[in-house]
């Protein structure tokens, strides 16, 4: 069984720790409430007031934001680069790594100054997710080219990635997006892999017993068109998936906890949340406060909602163009990270991909986390 040590880290970045002050105190609906399997997001009001820019705490976001750091190009040209994760290095954090995939080939590691560091040849990999497991970090992809999940150990001193998956791994899908699970009541460890024909294959990850890791497909369940970005919040149980055309939706991450899902936002052609539906994240703080992130790819923004509670809508905000680093448009996956990873990045960092690089081949865009309250 792969088991994720100590649970959550204790030190959590300025960016969700200074906004949670307030949150207890907000009205909200009881976090049990559930649609039933369905029903569709509620649409916003076409009339309705333009959202605020702060949260309960009062902590001001600002509508713009600017990257401090680009990543190199992928290797393919087109539309190739896609999702980002990034692995945080417990006994050097400046030291951490972004992984990224190029879908028209293969893996990326880059240092936290966008250097390449590793280019690995694997396939047409869409989806990347990174867990710690004892004392391995475990980075997975679902792999378009075979329709498998790809498994690979990162080492800490190198942060070069090797495959450890024991054998080709189905679950039994087209594979299209992919996200890891790691269940803080049991520390099993669970990929979901989603597919453009609206399926998700929950599957867990275990330990053959000679360092390898191998599997097996443990639930699934549908939704009614495509889907591709996914996050789980380990802490909370819970599963984020986006219906690319439709709107975000959370499930239970349990794999004995069925079909039922709540509704958390739809998508709208005034906002803010505009289809299609791409990358989810999670911007974790303590005590389960914080914020989930999604790529809102139709009109180059992000929207923000809260991570507890109800998922309430909180803002929305676009990464632009600065001095040195150019903006990110139509953009495909995301990450944040809110340990702190050394003095470039002391709130964390968001990693956001660039459908549209200035330089040529697409590539990611490191934004501080700290920016996103400073302004």
């Amino acid at each position: 069984m792969l088991r994720r040590p100590g649970g959550r880290r204790s030190t959590v970045a300025a960016l969700v720790g200074a906004a949670a002050v307030g949150l207890t105190g907000c009205t909200s609906p009881e976090p049990g409430e559930q649609q039933p399997a369905e029903s569709r997001p509620g649409a916003p009001q076409p009339d309705a007031e333009p959202a605020l820019t702060d949260d309960a705490a009062g902590a001001e976001w600002p509508d713009e934001v600017r990257a401090t750091v680009e990543t190199e190009p992928v290797p393919h040209g087109g539309d190739a680069a896609d999702d980002p994760a990034v692995w945080v290095n417990p006994t050097d954090p400046a030291a951490s790594a972004v992984i990224g995939t190029d879908k028209q080939g293969g893996l990326l590691v880059y240092d936290l100054d966008g250097q390449q560091l590793q280019y690995l040849p694997v396939g047409e990999v869409n989806n990347v997710d990174v867990r710690t497991a004892g004392d391995r970090a475990l980075v997975v992809t679902g792999n378009r080219t075979d329709d498998s999940i790809g498994v690979y150990e990162l080492d800490p001193d190198t942060r070069q990635l090797r495959d450890v998956a024991a054998g080709r791994l189905a679950p039994g899908l087209e594979v299209y997006g992919s996200c890891l699970y790691s269940s803080a009541e049991t520390g099993r460890l669970f990929a979901f892999v989603t597919s453009k024909s609206g399926r998700v294959v929950q599957f867990e990850l275990v330990e053959d017993g000679s360092g390898r890791v191998g599997g097996e497909p443990v639930r699934s369940f549908d939704l009614d068109s495509q889907i591709e970005g996914c996050v789980a919040d380990d802490e909370l149980g819970h599963l984020y998936v986006g219906e690319e055309d439709v709107g975000i939706w959370r499930y239970d991450a349990e794999p004995d906890a069925g079909d039922q899902r709540t509704a958390v936002a739809e998508v709208s052609r005034s906002g803010p949340l505009v289809a299609d539906v791409e990358g989810l994240t999670i911007a974790a703080g303590p005590d389960g406060t914080g914020y989930l992130i999604a790529s809102s790819q139709g009109d180059d923004s992000y929207a923000v909602y809260r991570r507890d509670g109800g998922n309430e809508f909180v803002t929305s905000f676009r990464v632009v163009d600065g001095p040195d680093v150019d903006g990110a448009e139509d953009t495909d996956g995301l990450v944040a990270e809110t340990a702190p990873l050394g003095p470039d990045f002391p709130a964390g960092v968001l990693v956001v991909q660039d459908g549209e690089n200035d330089d040529g081949n697409q590539n990611f865009k490191l934004v501080p986390l700290d920016r996103l309250l400073a302004g």
